[in-house]
C-alpha cells in the first residue's frame, strides 16, 4: 500500500509499505479522507517519523477485524479518534478518552490503510459525505466544539481568536455560527482573508498595534473571550492583554515554554483560564447535529490532493497559504 513518509527537516514522500495488521480489539480502515493538522509540523519540520507519519485525522471503511471485534462491522464507514482511551475506566465509559489515564495516540492515517482500536470508530451517517465527516470527527472541528462547550455562557459576545491556522480557523467558523462577534488575528495575509471568508466580523494582521486596534472595537475594555491557537509566546501575550477584566482565556494551541506570571495575567485583571485539549468521543453525535443544523464545515476546506502528490501538500501547507488540506488515497 500507499504511506506518507515524513523524512525530517520539512520533507516527505510516499513509499509502498505492507498493509497494517490489526492487534487484537483493533480494525483496519481503507481511507477515504485524511486531514493535515497543523500539529503535524513539528515533527514534519523536525526530525520526521522514520516509516511513518505523524496523521491523525482520517475517516474510511472497515475492511479488516481483529480478533474481539464485534462492532464496527466490515464495510461501515467510520470516522476516528486519534485519543484512544484504556476502555475500562469511568472516563472511558462516559466518552471522555482524553481524560483517561492510560489514553494514547495514534497516528499514521495518511496512507491508503490504517489500524485503530475498534471503540475509537465513530459510525458515520449514510449520507455524510466523506469531505465533512473528516472535519466533524477530527481536530478541525472537534476541538472548536469542545472549546465552544467550555465557554457556554450567554453574555459572552466577543471572541478574539488569536491564530488562525486550521485550528483557529475552525474556532471562527464555530463561534460566528453560534452567534458571536468574532475578531480573528493572524501574521499571514492569506489566513487573514480566509477567516473573513468563515464569518469573522473583522480579521486583524497582528503587528505593533494590535492590542490597540482590538480595544478601539470593544470600546476600550477588551474582548470577554481570547482563543489562543497558536501557542506562542507572542499570541499567549496579546491574549492576555487584549482579554477584558474577568474575561476567559482558551489555550488550544500546544507551547511547553514558561509564558505566565500569576499576579500580572490572572489575579489583578481576575482572569479565568481554559485548557482545552482535542475532544470527547461523546460529543461526536453533538458534531453531527451542528452539521445537520447548517453548521458548513466543508468551507474551511481549501485544497484537496491525492495521496501521492503529499509532499506538495505540505509543501503549502507549512507556507500558511491554505485552510483545511485533505488528502484522498
Amino acid at each position: 500500500m500507499k504511506l506518507l513518509e515524513m523524512t525530517g527537516h520539512a520533507t516527505s514522500r510516499v513509499i509502498e509499505a505492507d498493509p497494517p495488521k490489526p492487534a487484537p480489539g483493533e480494525v483496519i480502515i481503507e481511507t477515504a479522507r485524511s486531514a493535515i493538522c497543523g500539529s503535524e509540523m513539528k515533527t514534519y519540520r523536525g526530525a520526521g517519523m522514520a516509516g511513518g507519519n505523524s496523521g491523525h485525522e482520517a475517516v474510511g471503511s472497515v475492511v479488516e477485524l481483529g480478533e474481539g471485534v464485534t462492532s464496527p462491522q466490515i464495510g461501515q464507514r467510520v470516522g476516528v479518534s486519534a485519543v484512544v482511551g484504556c476502555g475500562d475506566c469511568g472516563e472511558c465509559a462516559r466518552g471522555q478518552f482524553t481524560w483517561c489515564k492510560s489514553a494514547r495516540s495514534r497516528s499514521r492515517m495518511h496512507a491508503e490503510q490504517f489500524a485503530i482500536h475498534a471503540r475509537a470508530c465513530s459510525p458515520l451517517p449514510d449520507d455524510m459525505p466523506w469531505d465533512e465527516a473528516a472535519l466533524l470527527t477530527g481536530d478541525g472541528m472537534g476541538v472548536p466544539w469542545h472549546t465552544a462547550k467550555k465557554i457556554d455562557c450567554a453574555d459572552i459576545n466577543t471572541i478574539v481568536v488569536m491564530g488562525l491556522g486550521p485550528i483557529g480557523l475552525g474556532n471562527v467558523l464555530m463561534q460566528a455560527h453560534l452567534g458571536r462577534h468574532v475578531i480573528g488575528v493572524d501574521i499571514i495575509d492569506y489566513r487573514v482573508r480566509f477567516a473573513k471568508q468563515l464569518g469573522a466580523d473583522v480579521s486583524l494582521k497582528a503587528d505593533e498595534t494590535l492590542i490597540e486596534r482590538i480595544m478601539d472595537l470593544t470600546d476600550g475594555e477588551g474582548a470577554d473571550v481570547v482563543i489562543d491557537c497558536a501557542g506562542k509566546r507572542a499570541s499567549v501575550a496579546n491574549s492576555f492583554a487584549s482579554v477584558r477584566r474577568g474575561g476567559i482565556v482558551v489555550f488550544n494551541g500546544e507551547s511547553m515554554e514558561e509564558l505566565l506570571a500569576p499576579s500580572r495575567d490572572f489575579n489583578r485583571r481576575e482572569i479565568w483560564a481554559v485548557g482545552c485539549w482535542y475532544y470527547f468521543m461523546s460529543e461526536v453525535p453533538e458534531m453531527f447535529q451542528l452539521w445537520r443544523n447548517g453548521l458548513d464545515v466543508a468551507r474551511m476546506i481549501t485544497h484537496q490532493f491525492p495521496l501521492a502528490e503529499a509532499p506538495a501538500a505540505f509543501e503549502l501547507f507549512i507556507r500558511g497559504q491554505t485552510g483545511k488540506v485533505l488528502l484522498r488515497p
